[in-house]
This record gives structure tokens, sequence and C-alpha cells, in this order.
């Protein structure tokens, strides 16, 4: 039965190709020597190259050892290439405190990722099945609103050299444990199975037995289902990736992400809840498990909110910043150190953004009209307050501007122009030796009073970029 169910849908899913190399994950538990067994078997008439990957976790001590010199075992008996590794999984979750199974997830979708380029592999095939699937769709219900909740487990996604494949979701366990049997299979039990201390290990024991006494068969629908859904969201998904691109306000990089609150509303719900999924998947490398519906939703009451600035906490410290029409997704930095810089005249210096800020020695009566990039000081009125220094702003800073008739806090310069939270601290100042703020770079330019006309003058420019 299991040889049958499973040709017809890897025939329905064109999921290999032959003279194909394949690497198969073992763990040793029936899922996965049935498996192993079955992609043997059809290793001639499809002429494949098969490669077995058995890790462990270090978890479990001398057992997890006799697991993987069981499979090894097996490999020996039936000819087939076989690796075995040893990953640190209590080291990593110590590290980058990670939950057990996200860091031995994390861990072995590595190990496998390196040797799916080591051998050119073709597939990565795992031995997730059926039941698996009902699990994973009811478990991320309970903690998601989000329709691509009923996504479930893929079929088939691209990976490292070539895809992920998953022949087993077409049936049940119990069709794996009858074709051990059948096949003289013996394979290992991992006793943490049978604990309630993991969510997938009580929807397992309580929850999945009841809704396989209302329809035996549940898992075919199930898997139906989750194809559907999967081949609408693929769309949708495309959509919203083109969407996206017209609300970004920077190009993306991997700690920072700022999108235009206006143009965003200009989409359906459908995709900028989507855009939303996208930027997270962008910005973490894995989904953390913290995540929940209640950070989606708190997502959109900011995205709706009257308030000017608000901030939201996300789970591994990523931070949603409102500032006015903009919203970031950054990852916490920690605290910001304090920037301050002597600039020679003439000469020049690199602020922490990278960018150069150059003071030159300028002849002539030059208007002061120079763009906003370019500053013009009459030289003899600068001499008594140099050196120049660049820095950070300071609590209580004023800037003399033109037409005022006085000074103005940097404070609500920023206010008025609408300049994000989180660009205040880091944004570049030139003052003198008294700390009389003579230019916000490349938004405000200051005066310093009663100057004189003179012939010569002091230029500073800054380099910009679209920061600024």
């Amino acid at each position: 039965m299991l040889e049958q169910k499973v040709n017809q849908f890897v025939k329905q899913h064109q999921l290999f190709h032959k003279g194909a190399t394949l690497m198969v994950g073992v763990s040793g538990g029936p899922d996965s020597m049935a498996l192993l067994h079955y992609l043997n078997e059809q290793k001639e008439r499809w002429s494949w190259t098969i490669i077995a990957i058995s890790i462990n976790h270090c978890l479990r001590g001398e057992e997890a050892e006799n697991d993987v010199q069981y499979v090894g075992n097996f490999c020996s008996t039936y000819h087939i290439t076989f690796e075995g590794a040893k990953v640190d999984v209590p080291k990593l979750k110590k590290e980058k405190r990670l939950g057990t199974q996200e860091a031995a997830r994390k861990l072995r979708y590595t190990f496998f990722e390196e040797k799916m380029k080591q051998y050119q592999a073709d597939y990565l095939v795992l031995g997730h099945h059926g039941d698996d699937q009902i699990e994973t769709m009811f478990m991320r219900m309970t903690r998601s609103a989000n329709p691509s909740a009923l996504k479930g487990i893929p079929v088939k996604r691209t990976f490292a050299t070539g895809y992920l494949v998953r022949p087993f979701l077409a049936i049940n366990k119990e069709i794996i444990e009858s074709y051990c049997l059948a096949n003289h299979i013996t394979p290992r039990r991992d006793p943490s199975n049978d604990q309630d201390v993991y969510t997938r290990n009580y929807f397992r024991k309580h929850l999945l037995p009841l809704l396989k006494d209302q329809n035996p068969s549940l898992h075919q629908s199930i898997q139906k289902l989750s194809e559907s859904v999967h081949a609408d969201n693929e769309y949708l998904e495309e959509q919203a990736k083109e969407a996206l691109e017209s609300v970004l306000d920077l190009p993306m990089n991997q700690s920072f992400v700022c999108i235009s609150i206006n143009l965003l509303k200009k989409y359906p719900f459908a995709l900028q809840r989507r855009m939303f999924h996208l930027i997270l998947n962008y910005l973490y490398n894995t989904i953390p498990s913290g995540l929940f519906y209640e950070h989606e939703q708190q997502f959109f009451n900011l995205l709706h909110s009257d308030r000017a600035n608000a901030t939201v906490d996300l789970p591994n410290g990523l931070k949603l910043h409102k500032s006015y029409e903009m919203i970031s997704f950054q990852f916490n930095q920690g605290d910001i150190p304090f920037f301050s810089a002597s600039l020679p005249v003439p000469g020049q210096i690199i602020l922490p953004s990278g960018e150069k800020l150059q003071a030159k020695i300028k002849q002539n009566n030059i208007s002061d009209v120079q763009g906003k990039n370019t500053l013009m000081l009459a030289a003899g009125n600068v001499e008594n307050h140099l050196p120049l220094i660049v820095r950070y702003r300071k609590s209580g800073d004023r800037i003399y501007v033109k037409g005022l008739g006085g000074s103005k806090k940097v404070k609500d310069i920023f206010i008025d122009k609408k300049i994000p939270l989180q660009e205040r601290d880091q944004w570049p100042l030139v003052v003198d030796q008294e700390g009389h703020v003579l230019w916000i770079i490349g938004l405000t330019k200051g005066m310093i009073p009663n100057q004189k006309q003179v012939k010569q003058h002091i230029q500073l420019e800054y380099k910009a970029t679209e920061y600024f």
C-alpha cells in the first residue's frame, strides 16, 4: 500500500527526476527508516545515488549515539553511502537563548545545507507524513490567525543546491508502521516522543486520535487543503512582493527596513498583511516561535494610530518604530555610542555612517545659498570659534536660524521636519568650541550672531546619502 500511494504522489507532484542524487535525513525512527528503505527499493528504476545523513543532537546521551550507529549499520547492509554527525544543541540553546526544538532544527538544516553543497545533491528527502501535516496545521492555527497557517508543511521547496521534498505526506503513520513490519525493519524509538513537554507531542497524543476517529482519512483531506491554500498563497505572495517594492522608503538590508504608511494603505488588507510577513521573513533568519497573531495586530494598530511616534517590540529584539508617515523595522542596537570629533580646517573627517564632511577655505564673496549639503561660514567670524566639532545632539542644543531673530531648540526642528525618532540621536551636528550649533547637517543651517561680511569663507561640504 505504501509504495502505491507514494509512487502516485511522487508522480502527481513531479518530486524526482532520473539520475538524481538524493540526500535522506534519517533519525532511525519508523518514518525515516521506512523512507530510506522505500527510496533504496526504487533506486535502480530511477538510477538514483542515495546518501543517508544521521545527526546526533547531543540531547539523549548514549541513546542518540546508538541511533546514529543503527542507521550506519542499516546503510552498510544495503550498501548506502552514510554520514553520521554530531551537533551541539545545548550549546546553541544557551548562546542564542533558543528553545530545544528551534535550536535542533537550526543546526540540523544548516548541516543538511552544507552536505547538499558538498555532494551537489539534487534533493533533500525527509520523512514527514500525513499525520505530521495534521499536527502542524492545528498547532499553527492555535497560535496564529494568519491564513498562511493553513499552508502546512510544503511538499516541495527550493533548498541549497536543489529541492527539499516530502513524499510521505501522502500517507499516515499507520501505513508507515505496517511497512516497517512487513519489511522486517525494527526502528529506534525516541522516548521523548511520548512526553507532553513538547506541544507537538501533546497534539499527537490527545488531539490527533479524536480527529482520526471522526475521519480515518483526515490526512488526505488536510493535504488537499494545504496544497490548495499553498497555490492561492503563491499568487498572493508574488503580488505582495511587487507591492512591497513600491512602499519601501529605502532599500532593504538585513537589519533595517523602512516603509511608507500612506503607500502601504493604498493596498488591500490581504496584501498589507503579506507585506508585513515578507519583511519579517527577510529580517529573521528563522521565524521565532514566540511570534504570534498579536504581533501582527500590534503592527496594524501602529499603522492606523494617530500618534506621531510610537514603538512596538517584536521577539528577538526586533522593534517597529512609527515616525510620522513612516514605519521602520530595526533590530535593537543597544546603547548607541556618542560621537564627537574635531573637524580640521582645511581637512575632512569620516562620520560613523561612512560619509565624509570636508572643510575648505574659499576666497571672494560666495553666496550662502549652496544647497542643503553645503554650509558657507565667514572665516573672520569663525576664527574665534575654532575648532569646529562634529557630534551627535545633546539635551538643550539650540541653533540660531536666519529670520527667527533668536535661537530654536534642535529637538523642535527635528519635530517640525518630522525626522524619525530613532534617527535623531544619530544625526550629525556641526558646533563651535562653545557648543553653539552651526549646522544640523543636511537639514537646517545656523548662523553666528553679528557676523560681518568678509572675503574669505570656510566651506563645509557633506557627501550626502539618501538618508539625509
